[in-house]
């Protein structure tokens, strides 16, 4: 066995060689172009189960590696995406996943953390190959905010289609078609999508000022996921979400918020600490998220959009402080790559992290 210092010794050796030697350098680098454009994520859309994948685990607070609020769901052989924060299609785009298969894009509402890669995702699935107008499905505003993003992308897609060409990338295509969902006066779920047996519904969370404010449910071939966007403690959740094989909560820890509140108040950072302090209003605590979970009969409990993100494992155990008692069933705290397989014909839930 060598040691790791002869080691280190020989690569300091063949190193300078191996990079003044153009053909193998060339070899090398065909070989990752041949393994970046054959690789693709399809097996993620086989209809042999509904697959939940964890696009962006984090909240406006800043984190090195998750992205912000995003969670796409696979069903009926398409992509469906529930909010589009900053790094998502990042994430999306280094797990080969085809954007050209997108079905639609589902907003909760309209925080920066949940909607600011809105025109990333139009553009980067347009370039794709998606050959209709993104439809982007949201609460009252949506127009707004969709009209927004297109004038912003306008003379960007203007260069993209001179460059390339229309046959290439279709003008048309490359709109998004803003689609505002009507909620039910009387609190009961509204049906936003229906085909090939995918249901999707949305219902309003309490996340006042941010209001409306919607999470969605998408059932499919007997399988089931609900994602909360952002919320208080909420009734209509619980009702939304009851008998759901998978949750995707979003989940605040006041302990740890409290913790920066009040450091920030000492060094004198007073704008911090006013955040601090406003922001569990509006948010569920873990605990709260594990008892709705548990009153809705809920099969497995993902936390996500985690406020604060944790950035490693002791402040992970301190967010998640007293889940493991109170939740009845599974629950996990999401990581960006987290994949949920519900498999069809069946009541097993398999999870695993996309590489």
């Amino acid at each position: 066995m060598w040691s790791a210092n002869r080691l280190r010794l020989a690569a300091l050796l063949v190193l300078p060689w191996l990079a003044g030697c153009t053909a193998i350098e060339d070899r090398l680098l065909a070989r990752a172009a041949s393994r970046a454009a054959t690789e693709s994520a399809d097996a993620l859309f086989r209809e042999d189960a509904l697959r939940a994948l964890i696009c962006g685990s984090s909240s406006p607070l800043a984190h090195p590696t998750r992205a912000k609020s995003c969670t796409a769901v696979f069903a009926a052989g398409r992509l469906w995406v529930v909010d589009v924060g900053p790094g998502s299609w990042n994430r999306v785009a280094l797990w080969r996943i085809p954007g050209e298969r997108i079905g639609a894009l589902l907003l909760t509402h309209f925080h920066s953390d949940h909607i600011g890669e809105l025109g990333e995702w139009n553009l980067q699935t347009w370039v794709a190959g998606r050959r209709s107008a993104l439809r982007v499905f949201g609460p009252a505003g949506v127009a707004r905010v969709v009209a927004g993003f297109a004038e912003a992308y306008a003379l960007d897609s203007r260069y993209r289609i001179a460059h390339h060409g229309a046959e290439l990338l279709p003008p048309e295509a490359g709109r998004m078609r803003a689609l505002p969902i009507a909620l039910d006066p009387g609190g009961a779920p509204t049906l936003v999508h229906e085909a090939e047996g995918l249901r999707i519904s949305a219902f309003a969370v309490a996340h006042e000022p941010a209001t409306p404010a919607l999470g969605y449910r998408f059932d499919w071939r007997g399988r089931s996921v609900v994602v909360s966007g952002d919320t208080a403690a909420s009734a209509g959740l619980a009702a939304a979400a009851r008998g759901a094989d998978l949750l995707v909560h979003d989940a605040l820890a006041p302990q740890i918020v409290e913790a920066i509140g009040k450091a920030a108040a000492d060094a004198g950072r007073a704008r911090v600490a006013k955040v601090m302090r406003d922001i569990p209003s509006y948010h569920a605590t873990p605990l709260e998220a594990a008892a709705l979970a548990n009153e809705a009969g809920v099969r497995l409990l993902v936390l996500s959009h985690l406020v604060p993100p944790p950035p490693n494992a002791l402040a992970a155990r301190i967010f998640a402080r007293g889940v493991d008692a109170l939740r009845e069933g599974d629950w996990l705290l999401a990581d960006d790559g987290l994949l949920v397989e519900l498999p069809l014909d069946s009541d097993r839930i398999e999870t695993r992290e996309l590489e």
